[in-house]
């Protein structure tokens, strides 16, 4: 799989970030979709192949693999990677609207159409909300599908066409328990990096209009 698009996508939103922005574009890029590129998706590249049952019962190890890994970590990881980036789009697409705007009036409509101010706050808000969200939905959905945050060695499988319990063993399931941690880790950096950025704009500017209201009343 190709990740230009998105690489290009955080270089994008990068231009109309915050400084906490650009902090959650560097997690992002460097520690979650590098290590997924680098490193996670050889990990859990052939997970099929290397699981094994102890019989040799027809479809009873496709059944029980498609029980223990209802949806690929690897596919689901990239799902997320892609999903939570989606909503930085609102604000390219956005400041594009107002540089076509001013390309259309063919004069100058806003002192930096890449500022964040009146209406690209709202969308740049909309986008902290949105993101935060998708990242919770994904951490919760992660954990209802593989009951938790861990990579068991051996699970037991009973579900036909097996004839009776059966053990099936996950083929390095340290190294990938490690970089399971490592990305839940991420991805709950990533969540505390937009609440934070969220309150800080917030806070910034419920500051300025308080300060504005004050000074029209003193004027």
């Amino acid at each position: 799989m190709s990740w230009a698009f998105l690489r290009d996508l955080l270089s994008g939103v990068n231009k109309y970030s915050t400084g906490i922005g650009r902090i959650w574009v560097a997690v992002v890029f460097m520690f979650r979709l590098l290590v997924y590129v680098a490193a996670a998706e050889n990990i859990w590249k052939h997970e099929h192949d290397e699981f094994e049952c102890n019989i040799k019962q027809p479809g009873c190890e496709n059944v029980c693999f498609d029980h223990f890994f209802p949806v690929s970590h690897i596919r689901f990881w990239a799902l997320q990677l892609i999903m939570v980036s989606i909503p930085s789009l609102l604000v390219v697409f956005h400041v594009a609207y107002r540089e076509n705007r001013e390309k259309h009036h063919k004069q100058k409509l806003y002192k930096n159409p890449g500022k964040i101010d009146d209406g690209l706050l709202c969308t740049y808000l909309i986008s902290l909300i949105l993101k935060t969200g998708l990242e919770i939905v994904f951490l919760v959905l992660f954990y209802k599908l593989y009951n938790g945050f861990k990579i068991p060695r051996l699970v037991k499988c009973d579900i036909k066409p097996c004839p009776n319990s059966v053990d099936c063993y996950i083929s390095k399931s340290t190294e990938k328990m490690i970089f399971l941690y490592f990305l839940v880790a991420t991805s709950c950096l990533c969540i505390l990096l937009n609440l934070s950025e969220l309150s800080y704009l917030i806070f910034k500017y419920s500051t300025k209009c308080y300060l504005k209201r004050h000074m029209k009343k003193q004027q």
